[in-house]
């Protein structure tokens, strides 16, 4: 009998953020949502957002940097008798920094939460996927994964990192029957963390001119449901306005 179906993401924070707008819209179709990251009242938030909505989820506290933590978020969702059928790691920490005033510590930094973060959390994903023969693992990329950009450097060092190893896995495990999906977000999202950080920038970019939520997540169902005789691996996300 197949087992109870679930979503899990980890890299989730603001309620109007990317990672919280996909555990509502996995959770609309019936998945039950887990949902990972650092802040547990933000998580909680989100849960009963979910729940009011009648939907299901499980908040767990977890440091994708940390690799036995990501161990025991999947051993959770196996206790409990889901399958894994959506993993999206969707951790996206930035730093602005000159090469010349990037520490060490920084540097180390950005490729764990970035990249190192998602080689254990990509592991994790593909056992729990191997036995089904099937399932969809999102990495979400940025504009970031295809150049470096000063003073982003660091950062774009990581994100390259990520998408070599998604391409990686797509060829390892695609052949098992495991989606594996690499999204450039190549854009600004209109969310919490951009009107906080930068929001005149915000302004100037008029009607459409930033990524709707709602729409990125609509892309991610409809890629997960894809046919295996033809599956998209990458592709890129942006405003109409956005130069590229």
């Amino acid at each position: 009998m197949k087992q109870k179906c679930s979503a899990v993401i980890i890299g989730v924070g603001p309620q109007q953020g990317l990672g919280a707008t996909l555990a509502c819209y996995f959770a609309t179709k019936k998945l039950h949502v887990y949902i990972a990251g650092r802040s547990e009242d933000k998580l909680n938030k989100i849960a009963d957002k979910i729940r009011k909505n009648g939907g299901s989820a499980t908040p767990i506290v977890t440091d994708a940097t940390v690799e036995h933590e990501v161990s025991n978020l999947f051993n959770k969702i196996h206790s409990d008798g889901f399958s894994v059928d959506i993993a999206v790691y969707n951790v996206d920490s930035n730093i602005p920094s000159p090469l010349l005033e990037t520490d060490t510590e920084t540097f180390t930094k950005l490729w764990q939460q970035n990249c190192l973060g998602a080689f254990f959390f990509g592991k994790e994903a593909v056992n729990a996927m191997k036995e089904q023969y099937e399932g969809t693992l999102f990495f979400t990329g940025a504009t970031a994964s295809l150049r470096a950009k000063p003073p982003f450097t660091a950062f774009a060092s990581a994100k390259a990192g990520l998408r070599a190893l998604a391409q990686g896995m797509a060829r390892e495990f695609g052949p098992q029957g495991i989606h594996v999906v690499h999204t450039i977000i190549d854009g600004v999202i209109d969310g919490e963390r951009a009107s906080k950080q930068f929001p005149d920038y915000i302004k100037t970019k008029g009607k459409d001119g930033l990524l709707q939520l709602d729409t990125i997540a609509e892309t991610y169902w409809a890629i997960h449901k894809q046919h295996p005789s033809a599956w998209t691996h990458e592709l890129d996300l942006r405003p109409f306005k956005e130069p590229f």
